[in-house]
């Protein structure tokens, strides 16, 4: 079973709004794939929050591993997009997801997975960084964790990002994160020497680059491996493409596939979701040749 911890909310955009947050978005394409996947995170006792409690039952996750905050108000994200479809990202603070328990109930999920999937705004507070440590740290040893890194501005701290990478088994990133990793540890080597050192000083197994347009880059103790970005048209935005990567990337990675065949079918996903609007497509047939490429 795979445990995805963290932010579900609601993207808001000028002319609608959709069921949004990373780790749920990665959550919800995996159980598309086909893997087992419980997700946690915390909604108000607000309308949104019991839509939000009633998509995720109607997407087959169990509901009762969504918390319910009587004083907080279920999470939003304001969503302005350029020409191209790029988002930017304008996060209401201090919501239900900010406050997320280690609870009994999250214990006995951890007893069971074997991945961790989390991310950094979560734990934007000191709340939610003792929290969430507190998780990791009671992880069982052969229990592996993606880090989909996910910085956000005026949400994280150097600190918050040191402790995540060192429970990181796999780590996704962007092209402006590493430029923030090379910068919070004083490194001014080129690509490739840096992220040997990341690897090697937090015992990383898998390091994924994403470059949007330009492709993607795995980085693994058999070597570099690249792909280019499969031709999409007719782009809707690009919201919500790097969490498609990262599912992807955990199920490859899960199943002991080859890098080059992980990495074909995770930027084949990410394109495809740029053909939708928001993070969560209505139609499943999205998932087809990725389903086949990952059973071949």
């Amino acid at each position: 079973m795979i445990l995805a911890l963290g932010e579900i909310l609601f993207d808001v955009f000028p002319d609608y709004r959709r069921l949004g947050g990373a780790p749920f978005n990665f959550a919800f394409h995996l159980k598309q794939l086909g893997f087992p996947v419980r997700f946690v995170s915390r909604v108000g006792e607000d309308r949104n929050g019991k839509e939000i409690r009633a998509a995720v039952k109607a997407h087959g996750f169990n509901p009762a591993d969504l918390q319910v905050d009587s004083r907080h108000a279920t999470g939003t994200v304001a969503v302005s997009l350029n020409d191209t479809g790029v988002p930017t990202f304008d996060i209401l603070p201090n919501v239900a997801y900010d406050h997320i328990d280690f609870t009994p109930a999250v214990e006995s999920l951890i007893e069971d997975c074997t991945l961790i999937y989390f991310g950094t705004l979560i734990q934007r507070t000191d709340r939610g960084f003792k929290n969430l440590q507190s998780i990791l740290s009671a992880r069982k040893s052969n229990t592996k964790c993606l880090y989909d890194i996910n910085l956000r501005p005026g949400g994280y701290t150097n600190q918050v990002v040191r402790e995540s990478l060192i429970h990181a088994d796999l780590l996704k990133l962007n092209e402006e994160e590493l430029d923030v990793l090379k910068s919070m540890h004083d490194k001014k080597r080129d690509e490739d020497r840096f992220v040997a050192y990341l690897r090697d000083h937090y015992a990383i197994d898998v390091v994924a680059l994403t470059r949007g347009h330009r492709g993607s880059t795995l980085f693994t103790a058999d070597g570099r491996f690249d792909a280019a970005t499969p031709f999409v048209e007719n782009i809707v935005d690009t919201v919500g493409a790097g969490d498609a990567f990262a599912s992807v990337l955990a199920a490859g990675y899960l199943r002991g596939l080859p890098a080059p065949k992980t990495l074909n079918a995770a930027t084949r996903l990410a394109a495809h979701l740029c053909t939708v609007a928001g993070a969560i497509p209505d139609d499943n047939d999205l998932y087809a040749d990725v389903v086949q490429l990952l059973e071949r």
